[in-house]
């Protein structure tokens, strides 16, 4: 979502490194130029005058002015300014006696009940005990959807049908938590076309029978300033504690992350990355700046790597590592959590000073690039995955032809391994059993 915005700052920074001293007319050129990024993405006037201002003045002074490497030290100062204005990270609140009531709004169409099985999925994975509630009366797709979706993460709905009314339904659902013992209610509240003051009521009844810890609004990043305005409707109304921005990997402009905390004071506390039902990341202003800004995300990048890949996995891996035994299967496996992680191009792009370097590679070939290792390898037998030195010229064109490749695609992919298993054994030393420890 922040491509073109995080290409247009980065050429900013880019001429500034070319200088050996900033003047203040250096300074007000960059300002200008950060000023005409951040408006074309979207982002609130007053936000972006707020912003480069505060920016222009830190920048023209003495530290940077006299600092031997300038440009750095105006990153620096985005950086934090940036950060300043996505706000602190604002988690969960959770506290106080079970169960916990999470109250879901927004407009139809902005993702709601999936962000619902979304939140559940990332509870139950923290230990909480969650129970859907199924309170779209007036969209009865909504109920089956969200059904469907409790099935496939292994979470309970709480369906009453379409004839009851959602304020009956989510005081229903609280008493069934209390007696059958769900430390979280998810409510999935009922979206519209358009703010209206019916909705707005019935919201404002469900928020007094069911008292809710949380008042979530599921804001679509597509919309742009529009969702300013509406989060500022929906806070007046309900008393909004957090945002989780959706359908943040599509190509919006992403103006309305950078605008809504600053123009409403609520914190956005989730971002949908994806459609799948795990593509959810809490938000983080100073992981999310980083990426903005080129420079990488290691610890989203750790934390996806720890629920896609066990600590058992870790362990036998980092032994085959220290041995240099890894083998064909080994590899498949790892293909396999690569992919649980998400895109190849968003993994790479978290890896500080790799981001342009994911740019380039178009994320279909990516993607292609892996279904036809994994092709090849499965194409082989037991012994050729574990022992590819057997694999002789027969052998190759079997293989080929079995995955669908070329014999020089296979011979690509042997010739790669091998150059892997290499790189291995050189790090058995001390020094390769230091880089190896930092993974654990």
């Amino acid at each position: 979502m922040f491509d073109s915005l995080s290409d247009k700052l980065q050429e900013v920074f880019r001429k500034l490194s070319g200088k050996g001293r900033l003047s203040e007319q250096d300074v007000n050129e960059a300002m200008r130029e950060v000023r005409m990024a951040l408006l074309e993405a979207d982002v609130n006037y007053k936000v972006v005058k707020d912003f480069t201002a505060r920016v222009r003045e830190r920048a023209i002074g003495s530290d940077v002015m006299q600092s031997l490497t300038p440009a750095q030290m105006v990153i620096k100062i985005v950086n934090e300014e940036l950060v300043a204005t996505l706000g602190e990270a604002v988690h969960l609140d959770l506290s106080g006696p079970p169960p916990a009531v999470i109250m879901l709004v927004g407009l139809q169409g902005s993702g709601k009940t999936t962000m619902a099985a979304k939140l559940a999925l990332y509870l139950r994975r923290s230990g909480e005990r969650p129970l859907l509630v199924a309170a779209d009366v007036y969209r009865p797709a909504a109920v089956a959807q969200l059904e469907t979706l409790g099935k496939q993460i292994d979470v309970p709905v709480h369906n009453e049908g379409t004839l009851v009314a959602p304020p009956v339904i989510c005081e229903n659902a609280l008493k069934r938590a209390h007696r059958e013992g769900f430390s979280v209610v998810i409510l999935d509240t009922a979206g519209r076309l358009q703010l209206d003051d019916r909705m707005m009521a019935e919201l404002e009844q469900v928020k007094r029978v069911t008292q809710p810890r949380e008042a979530l609004l599921i804001v679509d990043a597509m919309t742009g300033q529009e969702a300013v305005a509406v989060a500022e409707e929906f806070n007046k109304r309900v008393a909004l504690t957090g945002l989780i921005l959706t359908k943040v990997d599509g190509d919006a402009r992403g103006g309305a992350a950078l605008s809504i905390r600053a123009v409403t004071g609520v914190p956005i506390k989730f971002m949908g990355i994806g459609e799948k039902v795990s593509d959810l990341e809490v938000f983080y202003p100073d992981r999310l700046a980083s990426r903005i800004l080129g420079m990488g995300d290691v610890l989203t990048l750790i934390e996806k790597a720890e629920t896609s890949i066990s600590e058992e996995q870790a362990r036998k891996m980092e032994q085959k590592l220290r041995k240099a035994s890894f083998t064909f299967e080994d590899l498949i496996e790892q293909l396999h959590a690569v992919k649980k992680m998400g895109s190849l191009n968003d993994i790479i792009g978290m890896i500080p000073g790799m981001q342009q370097f994911s740019k380039q590679l178009p994320e279909e070939e990516t993607d292609k690039a892996l279904q036809v290792s994994e092709a090849i390898v499965n194409s082989m037998t037991r012994e050729e995955r574990r022992n590819p030195k057997v694999i002789n010229a027969s052998r190759r064109r079997r293989i080929a032809k079995g995955s669908g490749t070329s014999v020089q695609q296979v011979n690509q992919l042997l010739r790669q391994f091998t150059e892997m298993q290499s790189m291995m054994k050189q790090m058995q030393g001390k020094k390769g059993r230091n880089l190896l420890s930092m993974f654990r």
